[in-house]
């Protein structure tokens, strides 16, 4: 049992559960004119005040 704790406490904080939460975002935008169906979104994560995206 005492293994099974430690193997825990391990991978909570492997995963950032002592820091701030890594935060994801995403968005998805389809247009639609005269030229066809345009689709569009983009990808992100924030972390306190760091914050990195990508748009496709």
């Amino acid at each position: 049992m005492r293994t099974i704790a430690v193997l825990a406490l391990l991978a909570m904080a492997a995963c950032g559960a002592d820091g701030a939460p890594v935060r994801p975002s995403a968005s998805v935008g389809v247009g639609v004119g005269s030229g066809g169906v345009d689709l569009g979104g983009s990808f992100g994560v924030t972390e306190g005040t760091f914050s990195v995206g990508i748009g496709l």
